[in-house]
């Protein structure tokens, strides 16, 4: 099977089009890790396009704030603001919605498979370097733990004594560009898709993942991809929204 991996859409809608354009008929189910909302100005028309195409949807910290199930007083004062436009500007359906996404960390039907926001020991929980992952690789219950929440394409594995940080190698910051990652037998693997729609690896191009159980090698893999977006107009939602201009000028940084 073939699952296309996306978290951290936060509200931007072009580069969620621009990963599904992307990603069309390479895959037959779509794992969505979070924060689907928060920071962008197109929070209903990112939610009604997920909607009807997830085949599992994990709860982020951004959808849980901004739906109104936990405050935004933890947040920074951009992230505040935004959560709070969020809030109003959901319809209800979709504020309902939002509130019923379950927390992870979830298990898709496929065996082997973990999905969370954060550390899927607690979804609050960045996973940045191997300080942090390593409880996540000593405690998962599976080989492959997908999640988000740092906006940073990669991640980590471990076999026995042997543990890796891994990070995508492109060549471009402009065009569409994946990488395959072999899964090798014996490994625990957090993986993480990085950011559709607010990257913060210094790379602009919205990020996602696919996982393949079978994959050309003959064994899994996941093809990591960075697809190019029509920024200038996601800048433009943000700023007529009358959002913080921070969240317009960061999606050009990456950061």
């Amino acid at each position: 099977m073939r699952a296309l991996i996306l978290s951290d859409v936060h509200g931007n809608l072009e580069a969620l089009k621009a990963v599904l354009a992307a990603a069309e008929g390479s895959y037959t189910a779509l794992w969505n890790l979070g924060d689907m909302v928060g920071y962008g100005a197109s929070p209903n028309q990112v939610i009604d396009t997920l909607r009807p195409l997830a085949h599992l949807n994990v709860r982020g910290n951004h959808d849980r704030v901004c739906c109104g199930l936990t405050s935004a007083l933890g947040f920074n004062p951009v992230a505040r603001a935004a959560a709070n436009w969020t809030r109003d500007e959901l319809t209800p359906g979709n504020l309902n919605w939002l509130r019923t996404v379950p927390q992870g960390p979830l298990h898709p039907e496929h065996a082997g498979i973990t999905c969370a926001h954060g550390s899927p020991l607690n979804e609050d929980h960045y996973i940045l370097n191997m300080r942090d992952a390593w409880a996540p690789l000593q405690q998962m219950p599976t080989a492959i733990t997908f999640f988000g929440h740092t906006h940073i394409q990669g991640g980590f594995s471990q076999k026995e004594h042997d543990w890796h940080e891994l990070r995508p190698q492109y060549t471009t910051r402009n065009e569409a560009e994946s990488w395959t990652l072999a899964i090798p037998e014996g490994t625990r693997q957090l993986i993480n898709p990085g950011s559709v729609g607010q990257p913060r690896d210094c790379d602009w191009r919205a990020a996602f993942a696919i996982y393949d159980s079978d994959g050309a090698s003959g064994g899994q893999e996941i093809v990591y991809h960075r697809v190019p977006y029509d920024l200038t107009a996601s800048q433009g939602r943000i700023l007529l929204a009358g959002l913080p201009e921070r969240l317009a000028a960061r999606l050009r940084e990456g950061r």
